[in-house]
């Protein structure tokens, strides 16, 4: 039971991630409207930021399967 819920804490990662990309797109598209001809850096920085962020979720994911396969 115990590892069951050390995983599901571990994939809360991804919430989080989840939770930050959405605000980031957010606050990109509204910084698009506002400066249209900056777009493209904007838009640079907006997937750098998300792929780190997705990496985060990913971590997470890999340490709930290393705790079900390996401590349960």
């Amino acid at each position: 039971m115990g590892v069951a819920i050390g995983a599901a804490v571990a994939v809360l990662a991804g919430l989080g991630a989840g939770i930050g990309i959405g605000i980031a797109t957010g606050k990109a598209v509204e910084a698009i409207a506002r400066q249209p001809e900056a777009a493209g850096d904007i838009r640079t920085s907006l997937l750098l930021g998300c792929a780190l962020a997705e990496a985060t979720a990913v971590y997470g994911l890999v340490v709930s399967i290393l705790i079900i396969f390996f401590i349960g």
